[in-house]
């Protein structure tokens, strides 16, 4: 939802970020490895029980994926396997930090696996609109907005570091969001086909 809703108010800071990159010669796909080195390296931490850190490396690792789009968009390098490769390792590095919650927990481990299951049915009708839906946004395949996006899956893995009392809690809420998210999408593509 914030990721929708707070682009326009984002993206001109974001595109002045990213220029200042395109003359170092960093193309979007190099940002997008970028972006997937800091956020295993953030779920390590995060394993490693260095909160600070997690969290730290958690948000830069946010914002190489939000500028290795930008980049493309500025360059002209807007590709498919950019896309494809920025869609599967967002996934990767959710998936470390759930991992990184419950391994040294194991008592949050029924909530992980219910966050994990709704994860795979938000993101299966997530992948599944995106091919059968012929619309196209500015990003490279066809983008339903929900409740859950990217930037509540950071608040709510920041809320986890910085408030680990609640950490049951947070799981639980999120899977419900995405959960909701999930409906969401599967309702707009019922509308698509039936109207």
């Amino acid at each position: 939802m914030l990721d929708t809703h707070a682009r326009k108010y984002c993206q001109p800071w974001l595109s002045r970020l990213a220029q200042g990159f395109v003359p170092l010669g960093l193309r979007p796909n190099t940002m997008t490895l970028i972006a997937l080195a800091t956020g295993l390296g953030g779920a390590f931490a995060l394993y490693q029980q260095l909160p600070v850190l997690a969290l730290t490396l958690l948000w830069l690792s946010g914002l190489a994926d939000v500028l290795d789009g930008t980049i493309a968009r500025l360059t002209g390098e807007s590709s498919p396997f950019g896309a494809f490769m920025d869609l599967i390792f967002d996934r990767v590095v959710e998936m470390c930090y759930i991992l990184a919650i419950v391994i040294p927990a194991p008592e949050f481990a029924v909530p992980a696996v219910y966050l994990l299951c709704s994860i795979i049915f938000s993101f299966s009708i997530f992948l599944a609109s995106g091919a059968l839906i012929g619309k196209r946004s500015e990003k490279a395949f066809y983008y339903q907005a929900g409740l859950a996006e990217r930037t509540e899956t950071f608040l709510i893995f920041s809320g986890i570091m910085v408030f680990p009392e609640f950490t049951t809690l947070l799981l639980n809420l999120f899977t419900a969001m995405i959960v909701f998210t999930g409906g969401q999408r599967f309702y707009e593509v019922y509308c698509y086909f039936h109207t």
